[in-house]
């Protein structure tokens, strides 16, 4: 058995494998799978320009930690180039009694009304890596760019079932990306991967619609080579961002104006095969 340190996100595995042949032509695949828990530093949603600013750690049962799986596919071609494929579950469901109204696109559930509370933010990220680097075998960087696709959900029901809200989308995120390895020795390693951007949309648009959004998803991780073609780890990833801004299609229920900025720390195990 090897024993291998490395880190980054659950997008990845390796820029490269430790056994060196990186520099040769032929096609590399990589399955990674993962599962942990995810802690909610803070998350906070405001629908509505007269809406609540709602606090889900103090207010709305997201005090507790939830579960949290992630998977990815990663290609590597013509020796430099990597495509990764990502799929990150996120749905957080929980409930809670109010301590005071909350008012969510117009609507208000009165203080001490129990509220099912559901955030589902699931997304999907295509990923291109170029390295930087080449002929080193202790040191690999690579840089590139990625398009994620939001698909969220947001939600708040009274438990009597009498009163409901909920926010919708669908979107395209940009984001630039990066990854280092550093091989530490023969079978040990560490790297670091980050995908991240902050965008003034109207100013990048030239429109009038005043939106602002980020997200940083980043990481470390450690692991061990099991064999040539499975390694273990554990990975540590801070998950955050948000946006601010009115939508100007079609916003019913409300006006269209939400603002949710979040801050996740997220600890899992997983796996890497190596096809």
């Amino acid at each position: 058995m090897c024993l291998v340190f490395l880190s980054g996100t659950s997008a990845s595995a390796q820029m490269g494998d430790i056994d060196t042949d990186r520099d040769t032509s032929k096609l590399k695949f990589r399955a990674v799978a993962e599962i942990g828990f995810i802690s909610v530093l803070s998350n906070q949603i405001q629908l509505g320009e007269n809406g609540t600013y709602f606090n889900y750690v103090k207010d709305g049962g997201q005090d507790v930690l939830f579960p949290s799986t992630r998977f990815s596919l990663e290609l590597d071609f013509n020796k430099r180039n990597t495509l990764i494929f990502l799929y990150q579950p996120l749905r957080l469901e929980t409930q809670a009694l109010l301590r005071d109204d909350l008012i969510s696109n117009g609507i208000t559930f009165p203080a001490s009304t129990g509220i099912n509370c559901l955030y589902n933010f699931p997304f999907y990220r295509i990923s291109y890596l170029r390295e930087l680097t080449k002929n080193n075998e202790k040191f690999n960087f690579a840089i590139g760019g990625s398009l994620q696709i939001r698909n969220a959900t947001i939600s708040f029901e009274s438990t009597d079932g009498t009163l409901y809200t909920d926010n919708r989308g669908i979107g395209p995120v940009p984001a630039l990306k990066i990854r280092s390895r550093l091989k530490l020795s023969k079978c040990f390693y560490s790297e670091i991967e980050a995908d991240g951007i902050y965008a003034p949309v109207s100013y990048l648009n030239g429109s009038d619609n005043e939106i602002v959004g980020a997200i940083l998803d980043a990481s470390l991780r450690v692991g061990a080579e099991v064999n040539k073609m499975t390694n273990m780890f554990l990975n540590i990833r801070y998950l955050g961002g948000g946006a601010t801004g009115t939508d100007t299609g079609d916003v019913w229920p409300g006006d269209g104006y939400v603002k949710n900025w979040l801050n996740f720390l997220n600890i899992s195990a997983g796996f890497v095969l190596k096809l």
